[in-house]
């Protein structure tokens, strides 16, 4: 596209934001394309520009070069406003190469220390639980990123003989905790719905973790006597998403049970083809992506649901400060689902995954 030389200066004038793109594996790239798309359509509106720089990252380089993730990469990243990725996986590539080598490296090496996941119900969106509306599920997860089991402490002894032995540590640092509890607290008075933040965990077994936990959790407590605090079990927990959902604002917990109830999360709202998730560093960079996997199936069929990458990106404009646009993009979403979509599964949507685009961006004017 021509840009005349008026257009160029308007941009320069512009506040302008570099967004990482890894459009990754299977329908990666097609999600991304239309969560950009959308994106852009916001920007326009909202008189600021973003600059997409495109990063070939995922199963194709990892077959072609070997290679996941170099430095070289690594480090651009780190200058960058914010991360948009697609999905990482796929069935050529043994499992958890590039989860492990790319997915959590990131997470690791860049500091995303708190994983966000929005649990909300959009309007005219089926789920599975009796009776339950939009008004009724509508609450947030926040999960420590970094530590907890997913540290990779551990090893085996004897291994690949009968008396084999693997331990797996979870580790759980005063720092890591407070940060993680601390954003949590503020991010639920910020939210500004209900300001009730419930701890996820599991006291009366995990008597060491957990209760570094609850200690923390009821020290920052006593600093934000605004908001309203309460401790469920983590069994519990997924006992009343169900059947209460309602119940719950913002949740927090740490990195493997957040993992587990973000997923039941994801179902009570419509399932993948809505979850959107972020992976933060509030003092540094970001990522953004759906929570579904690459589906490497639908590949190229234009069948995938694109809103989940969409609701990603409009997570990405509310953490740049951008949130009128933030909440244009996701009141679009909602005038999609409410009276265009037939379905959110795969092929099921009556429109192909860029006319669904196209609906949101039409919403957006």
């Amino acid at each position: 596209m021509n840009v005349t030389r008026k257009e160029q200066g308007t941009r320069l004038s512009m506040k302008t934001y570099t967004i990482a793109v890894i459009p990754g594996d299977g329908t990666g790239p097609e999600v991304i394309r239309e969560g950009c798309r959308v994106l852009d359509a916001a920007a326009a509106q909202g008189k600021f520009h973003l600059e997409f720089q495109p990063y070939d990252l995922g199963a194709e380089r990892y077959l072609r070069t070997t290679e996941t993730l170099p430095p070289t990469v690594l480090k651009e990243l780190t200058q960058v406003d914010a991360i948009y990725l697609g999905a990482i996986g796929h069935p050529s590539v043994k499992p958890g190469i590039l989860e492990r080598e790319i997915l959590l490296r990131l997470r690791f090496e860049l500091d995303q220390y708190i994983n966000l996941r929005p649990v909300k119900l959009y309007p005219g969106v089926w789920t599975p639980l009796k009776d339950k509306t939009p008004e009724h599920i509508d609450f947030v997860v926040v999960r420590e990123n970094t530590e907890g089991l997913y540290a990779g402490v551990g090893g085996f002894l004897r291994r690949g003989t009968p008396d084999e032995t693997a331990i797996q540590t979870s580790v759980n640092t005063r720092h890591g905790v407070e940060r993680c509890i601390r954003y949590a607290f503020e991010y639920t008075r910020r939210r500004n719905k209900h300001k009730k933040l419930t701890f996820c965990g599991k006291t009366n077994v995990l008597t060491y973790a957990h209760d570094l936990w609850q200690r923390t959790f009821d020290e920052v407590a006593k600093e934000y006597p605004d908001v309203t605090t309460d401790y469920t079990h983590v069994d519990a927990c997924c006992m009343w998403m169900i059947k209460n959902p309602e119940w719950f604002d913002t949740i927090v917990t740490d990195n493997m049970f957040g993992d587990i109830i973000t997923d039941l999360g994801a179902m009570i709202q419509g399932g993948m083809g809505i979850a959107a998730g972020g992976n933060l560093n509030p003092e540094g960079v970001s990522m953004f992506e759906p929570i579904g996997g690459s589906a490497p199936k639908y590949t190229g069929q234009q069948l995938i649901n694109p809103l989940a990458a969409i609701c990603a990106g409009a997570m990405m404009l509310e953490e740049l400060g951008e949130r009128q646009s933030a909440q244009a993009v996701e009141q679009a979403v909602c005038q999609v689902t409410s009276s265009k979509l037939k379905s959110l599964a795969a092929g099921k949507m009556g429109y192909s995954t860029s006319e669904v685009g196209d609906l949101v961006i039409e919403a957006l004017a």
